[in-house]
């Protein structure tokens, strides 16, 4: 038994979604899903989609519960949008590498070291760490933030070096980069790529700015996941080879079924390391067991929310249009 969600045997027979669904109406919950949960739990989310975006439909809502089938970071965002509505979590345990490469006190040192800089943190990090930063970005936004930043303004990015190299590559900045990076996709192969390509040499790569350089060297379009999703749905092609996490692939078989989607490879030759274990925490037994009990559910000081929530809003007067937009645009990046 899984004591932590409560989950034993007593789950057996148990008709999972039309539990789910009876537990929807009676809490008045709304589900969320990211577009890198399994597909069984996207396709009864109430809303599938890039994190923030999410959290900002949520909060629309008149909804008394969300859950988040996502990690704690983005459980933590919803909470800070939503501080009157339960938020429950399927899995605690659902983290991100990205924020456990960013402890909060040695971010704090980090900072004190660079009275100078400004922090633009992105949205993949801790609420601490939100609290401690200046200006949260995501994906979609970072470009749009950085250029209303004057450019003799010095910057600290983290925790993601790869999304910060290539804002620096893409603008010209120099900020100063934490040197965290997001397991799944720093498993990508340039080599296993660049084998694949050649067996599809008409098919575009698409690639999540988290990706490493050398696979961004190869990309036809850099953008968030939601940014990657337009561009399957647009792409004059037939086939076309998804660089991020291989879940998503799930809603452009929906979007555009007669189109082909392959999953980048990593190392090993196949995309199976690049499933982020984070996400595969989540499952439905354990969303039935969190609506049923309102557990294991998201709880922040207020005062901690106050200032995580200050650098939020500072994202979001900045670049409020970028939400679930993924503009980071088609831009081809060679180099370092």
């Amino acid at each position: 038994m899984d004591a932590r969600n409560g989950i034993g045997g007593t789950l057996t027979g148990v008709d999972l979604r039309a539990e789910i669904d009876r537990l929807r109406k009676e809490r008045n919950a709304v589900i969320l899903a990211h577009y890198y949960q399994k597909p069984e739990l996207q396709d009864l989310a109430d809303f599938v989609g890039d994190s923030l975006d999410l959290s900002k439909k949520a909060a629309e809502t008149d909804a008394d519960v969300i859950a988040f089938c996502g990690v704690r970071f983005m459980a933590e965002v919803a909470k800070i949008l939503s501080p009157d509505k339960i938020v429950v979590l399927p899995d605690m345990d659902a983290g991100c590498s990205l924020e456990d490469s960013c402890p909060p006190e040695q971010f704090a040192a980090f900072r004190a070291q660079h009275p100078d800089h400004i922090a633009l943190t992105y949205i993949n990090s801790s609420i601490e760490v939100k609290a401690l930063s200046d200006i949260i970005v995501t994906s979609s936004s970072a470009e749009k933030i950085l250029s209303q930043i004057p450019a003799d303004q010095k910057i600290i990015f983290g925790p993601d070096k790869h999304l910060g190299g290539y804002m620096n590559r893409k603008t010209g900045r120099d900020m100063l980069l934490w040197p965290g990076v997001c397991i799944v996709h720093e498993a990508f192969s340039e080599t296993e790529l660049l084998k694949l390509k050649a067996q599809h040499p008409d098919a575009p790569v698409a690639a999540h700015p988290e990706c490493p350089p050398h696979v961004l060297d190869h990309a036809d379009y850099v953008g968030s996941t939601s940014g990657i999703l337009n561009f399957a749905k647009t792409f004059p092609g037939d086939t076309l080879i998804v660089a991020t996490e291989p879940h998503i692939i799930h809603q452009m078989e929906k979007a555009v079924p007669e189109k082909s989607f392959i999953g980048a490879p990593g190392a090993d030759g196949n995309c199976n390391c690049n499933i982020c274990p984070y996400m595969a925490l989540n499952t439905m037994e354990k969303l039935y067991v969190a609506l049923r009990d309102l557990e294991p559910r998201i709880e922040i000081e207020e005062g901690l929310r106050l200032r995580a929530k200050t650098s939020l809003d500072r994202m979001l007067a900045l670049a409020s249009g970028t939400v679930g937009m993924g503009d980071l645009g088609p831009m081809k990046v060679t180099g370092d």
